[in-house]
Formats: C-alpha cells, sequence, structure tokens
C-alpha cells in the first residue's frame, strides 16, 4: 500500500504586506489573506488526494507575531486533517523561532512538532517500514550545517528527513543552517523535504531532494504560480513526484513595448493586450501584475505628466479580464530623440532631454547629491522597511542610475507644452 504527503514549507502565515506599492484597498486585503487561504488549499489537497501525511518544512509563521487569532486560525486547520485521519509532521524554521505563540499553541495529537534535537518517528503503511526525521531550530540564527545533528538513515525504512536550510545560499535569503545538496544525497535518506528558500527546486542527485517554495507570493519579486509537491512512496521503494498549484494571488511582472502607439487611444490598447496575454497563462484565481512600459514614443512625456489618468483607464481595462489588479505602473519609456528619427527636431524641450540623458546626469556632482539624497532618506527609515535601496552597493548604484534616469524624464514631461499633445 503506498505511502502518499504533501510537503510544503515558508507559509509566513499573515505576513504583513511587503509592497508600499499596495495601497489600493482590494489589493490589500486580497494579498493580506491569501496567505490563510493558501493554507486552506493546502488542506483541502491533502484531504481530497487522500494522502497519508502533511510535512511543512518551517516557517509557518512571519517572526514575532503576538496574535494568537492566527494560532486559533493554524490550529482549526490542523483539526480538520487530524479528522480526515492525516498525520503533520512539522519544524520550526528561522522565523518561527521567533514567533512568541509557538510555545502557546495547541495542536491535535496528530501534529507532530519536531524539538530542537533531532529524532524519527517510526510508521508502518502496509508493507512499507517509514521513519520520518526532523530538527527544529530553537533560534533565528544557524550559522552552521545541521545536517550531522540528524540521525542515520533506519535499516529496511523509507527515510524522509526534514530540514530548513538555504542548502548552499540564494539570492535574497539569509545563510540558514548552510550545507551542500551533495551532502544530503550521500546522507542516505530516500527523500529530504527542505524549506527556507522561496523558490521551488529540485537537486539532482541519487535521492530525492526537494525545496518546494513558498505556496503562496507576497509581492512581485516572489512572482509566479506556487505550488506544493505531492510525493507517493510506492509498495517497491520508488517514489512519485508531482506538484499541486495552491496560490490564490499571482504576482507577475508584465513589460509593454509602446514604441509603435502613436495616440492615447493606441497606448491603452497596447497596454490592455500585454495584461491579458498574461492574464491568460495565469492558473491562479487573481493576477497581482507590476506594470513596467518600454520603448521610444512621443507619448512618453504625457504617460508621466498623465500618469493618475493613465492608472484609471487601466484599472477600468483590467476590470473586463477579471480578478487581475495593477498594483504598480513603472514609466520607462523614452522620447525618440532627432538622431532616432533621422530629422532634426527643433523643440527645445527635446534638446534638452538629450543633453541631460548625454551629459548632466552623467556629471559626479549630480550623481553625487542624488545619492546624498537617498541615503538620508534611507537612514531615517525604520530597518524594515530600507529594502528598496538593495541589498549591496552594485544594486544602491542600479536605484541611483534608475532615480536620475527616471527622474530627468518626469521633470521634462512637466515642460512639455499642450500643443504637443495631438492625437
Amino acid at each position: 500500500m503506498p505511502f502518499r504527503f504533501v510537503h510544503t514549507a515558508d507559509l509566513h502565515l499573515d505576513s504583513p504586506l511587503r509592497s508600499l506599492a499596495l495601497r489600493n484597498g482590494d489589493v490589500a486585503e486580497l494579498i493580506g489573506d491569501a496567505t490563510r487561504r493558501a493554507l486552506m488549499r493546502i488542506v483541502d489537497i491533502c484531504i481530497d488526494e487522500q494522502v497519508d501525511a502533511l510535512v511543512v518544512a518551517g516557517d509557518l509563521y512571519d517572526g514575532e507575531q503576538t496574535s494568537m487569532k492566527t494560532a486559533r486560525f493554524l490550529a482549526s486547520q490542523m483539526q480538520r486533517l487530524h479528522e480526515a485521519g492525516i498525520a503533520t509532521f512539522v519544524i520550526r524554521g528561522n522565523h518561527d523561532a521567533l514567533s512568541r505563540i509557538t510555545p502557546e499553541l495547541i495542536l491535535p495529537p496528530s501534529v507532530t512538532v519536531f524539538g530542537g534535537r533531532s529524532h524519527a518517528i517510526d510508521l508502518v503503511r502496509g508493507d512499507l517500514a517509514l521513519s520520518i526525521h526532523g530538527l527544529s531550530f530553537a533560534k533565528p540564527h544557524a550559522p552552521e550545517s545541521l545536517l550531522e545533528k540528524y540521525r542515520r538513515p533506519t535499516p529496511d525504512s523509507i527515510n524522509i528527513g526534514i530540514m530548513h536550510t538555504s542548502v548552499a545560499g540564494a539570492p535574497g535569503h539569509d545563510l540558514y543552517a548552510p550545507c551542500k545538496a551533495s551532502d544530503l544525497h550521500g546522507w542516505g535518506f530516500d527523500y529530504w523535504a527542505l524549506g527556507h528558500v522561496h523558490v521551488r527546486a529540485q537537486h539532482a542527485g541519487e535521492r530525492v531532494v526537494i525545496m518546494p517554495g513558498m505556496p503562496q507570493g507576497r509581492d512581485v519579486n516572489e512572482g509566479g504560480e506556487k505550488t506544493v509537491t505531492l510525493v507517493t512512496v510506492n509498495d517497491d521503494r520508488s517514489l512519485i513526484v508531482e506538484e499541486r498549484a495552491t496560490s490564490i494571488a499571482q504576482f507577475e511582472r508584465v513589460s509593454v513595448d509602446l514604441s509603435s502607439a502613436e495616440t492615447w487611444r493606441e497606448t491603452v490598447e497596447l497596454i490592455e493586450e500585454g495584461i491579458g496575454a498574461v492574464r491568460d497563462r495565469t492558473r491562479s484565481e487573481h493576477l497581482v501584475g507590476r506594470l513596467r512600459l518600454t520603448g521610444a514614443t512621443t507619448l512618453s512625456w504625457r504617460l508621466r505628466r498623465d500618469r493618475d489618468l493613465l492608472a484609471a483607464e487601466i484599472d477600468q481595462r483590467v476590470e473586463g479580464l477579471g480578478k487581475t489588479w495593477i498594483e504598480k505602473i513603472e514609466i520607462v519609456t523614452t522620447v525618440p530623440t532627432s538622431a532616432s528619427v533621422g530629422v532634426a527636431i527643433a523643440d527645445p524641450v527635446l534638446e534638452l532631454g538629450e543633453l541631460m540623458r548625454d551629459d548632466i546626469i552623467h556629471q559626479h556632482g549630480v550623481r553625487e547629491a542624488v545619492r546624498d539624497i537617498v541615503k538620508e532618506l534611507r537612514d531615517d527609515l525604520p530597518p524594515e522597511a530600507r529594502g528598496f535601496s538593495g541589498d549591496d552597493e552594485t544594486a544602491f548604484e542600479a536605484l541611483i542610475d534608475q532615480l536620475l534616469s527616471e527622474g530627468s524624464e518626469d521633470m521634462l514631461a512637466r515642460l512639455k507644452p499642450e500643443a504637443s499633445e495631438i492625437g
């Protein structure tokens, strides 16, 4: 008789909104509730697929939460699994270690929360003997590998290990219990259920080592469809790995080239077409898009000046697409230069634009002034709000480049006379 389980991690229940751009109340409410709805969908999948267990590889919570509403919600979902005869195996991740509600939470007896010392739970499913190994970390930092703290495989059993780890490291994630994928393969477990990195990955090798990614993104940097991993252990000890979709709201970057647009109507129609194409290939219930407008167009200045009008028209158009939201519009279009159109254009604003792009914004004094302003603003903000400036010097300099470029275009947009707005 096969043994089947669902593997997930990094739910970050009730995590706060991470994007300051989510000022639309409907979008904010949608994203604010999405992590809970994703957990409900995971439980639904477990029940519908009639699995034997749910494995959670850390970070059920999102840090120093004190709300018992989160705890009660989690307990209610675990109770649903308990009543369906489904066991749950949980380890604490770095965010769970910070949570104050973790030690106060009362869960059904079918839930095993592994402690700070590695141990294994032995199960029998038909002719299959299984051993599920887990280890939680009590502190938010684990600079050393945890692998050696795990027991060696139980002989004659299917061994499943649960670990919260950054493996060899990943962009945007703190180094947490680092280890090599090759070492995990060499440990001898049949399946490693990992957590911590929010992007799905299967580490190739002799064994099955999977990072499932988070089941619900929270901003555009956690974009794309999210899933959980459904694993079937057959009687012959072979493993079948599948994915099941879980994300309620899917974040996507939507890029639209406006080079061919000559009128405002054409611009809006191109944008609607671009968003519609992404909506068509989005399987999640909701699409939350970050719109990026590119290309050289004579409407570039007007797009910047009338950004509020553009946003209103886009909102109206996407209503017809259904459950589609634009959380931010990035305008990086440029004005066609005289060289690009092959003629001399007697337009002082155009000439000023070329001067700014080719000379002024590259001057050391201008760049230093902008850099000082950004640093002062960043340093005045609380630590959790400083992420906009990047994680390293390269990212910070890229931000300065962006501000210089977009700022000059925005300024020129306000100099463009009304008479030029034909069409």
